[in-house]
């Protein structure tokens, strides 16, 4: 349309019982610009923190295939995607001027024409979420690293990832995804990350624990560079480090000599976790014994290493113990209880902790989500938990 007078404009604050001394003297004038359409442009909304980091010059990524549902990551935090809609439609209007704006600019004259570029009645929203880190451990899974004598790393038709690579299909931030290989115990052969099959794994701890033992070196102080002198005939030199530094702590002493402190609890996990693959159940005073005489000198084995890898079974009679790792269950909450709920129908606080402990989103806690996903009942003057809904 042809540009407005002040005239038209006071007739028109005038048909709409406006008193002009209420307002500001200055005026927007709207028309739709010729390329106005709606889903033109997306709406994002931001919390301060992600608005800084963009101002920064720092990018968010927005990640997930196909089937899955959008997440957006900064460098180190992932947020779900979500529509809002709006009752009001949204104007995008390029350079328009707020009120606060117009009053510091004293000499804006009194009309201003301003052209819509696009509309929209809604926006994405974001929120705060658990990275989706289970299919990393799945996607390294297809093909462990079996040592470097095994053919079949030759000939393997799995595909095999860089941080690139997990970048574009794991729906988590660079920090999260880096740490979680790190909590996996991931390494890095040839420019890949892989994961060491679980009996490669044992056998490299195992010539590390017997060297300790014929050395009667402390197990707070196991020298590195011995390590690869005595070992490197028998396996690399980087698994061995990988080794230690996936069981022990880095020291370096005043010499620049590297040592390791040994961690007595996540060794006797794996050991136990080597001892209950092999059996669908396990007496739990017979499994104690083996467990114990199986660990390194100097070790104590206790039943809470145990937490999220196996399940003591104190009803049954004699009480077994079995494998029950808490990495092979599903990730979304409400699978999550039904498949904990099938395996087992009423459940103490005590030992279902370990396995919804990492559902936890920031500051929720293990009796949020059991008030949510579980009912509570009286047993034996234990409260014990079952389930909302009836397991098929």
């Amino acid at each position: 349309g042809a540009m407005r007078s002040r005239g038209e404009v006071d007739a028109t604050l005038q048909t709409a019982k406006l008193n002009p001394a209420e307002l500001l003297p200055v005026v927007h004038c709207l028309s739709f610009g010729p390329q106005a359409g709606a889903g033109e442009c997306c709406l994002l909304q931001l919390e301060p923190g992600l608005c800084a980091e963009l101002e920064a010059g720092r990018s968010l990524v927005i990640r997930g295939e196909k089937d899955e549902q959008a997440v957006l990551c900064s460098k180190d935090k992932t947020y779900d995607m979500k529509i809002a809609d709006t009752s009001n439609m949204l104007l995008f209007i390029p350079g328009c001027k707020t009120p606060e704006q117009l009053n510091a600019d004293q000499a804006s004259c009194d009309i201003i024409h301003s052209q819509i570029a696009g509309f929209g009645n809604n926006y994405w929203e974001l929120r705060r979420c658990r990275p989706k880190l289970k299919k990393l451990r799945k996607l390294l899974m297809e093909d462990p690293y079996e040592g470097p004598d095994n053919q079949k790393d030759q000939t393997s038709t799995f595909s095999k990832y860089t941080t690139e690579d997990l970048l574009n299909l794991i729906q988590a931030s660079e920090e999260e995804i880096l740490h979680q290989l790190q909590v996996i115990d991931a390494c890095k052969i040839e420019g890949y990350w892989r994961i060491l099959e679980f009996d490669y794994e044992m056998k490299l701890l195992n010539h590390v624990t017997q060297l300790i033992d014929s050395e009667s070196w402390s197990l707070t102080k196991v020298p590195l560079r011995a390590c690869l002198e005595e070992l490197g005939s028998l396996e690399p030199t980087e698994m061995i480090e990988h080794i230690l530094l996936s069981y022990g702590r880095k020291h370096i002493d005043d010499a620049g000599e590297i040592y390791f402190e040994m961690h007595e609890d996540k060794i006797c996990r794996a050991i136990a976790h080597m001892l209950l693959q092999n059996a669908v159940k396990f007496n739990l005073l017979e499994f104690q014994e083996v467990w114990q005489q199986s660990v390194p000198e100097g070790m104590t084995t206790r039943l809470d290493q145990l937490k999220g890898l196996a399940l003591v079974d104190r009803s049954s009679r004699p009480e077994t113990i079995f494998l029950l790792k808490v990495e092979d269950l599903p990730e979304d909450n409400q699978e999550r209880f039904n498949s904990l709920f099938s395996i087992r129908e009423k459940w103490t606080e005590v030992d279902i902790t370990p396995y919804i402990q990492d559902l936890c989103a920031e500051k929720q806690t293990v009796g949020a989500l059991l008030t949510k996903y579980a009912r509570s009942s009286m047993q034996n003057g234990v409260k014990v938990y079952n389930s909302r809904r009836p397991i098929s």
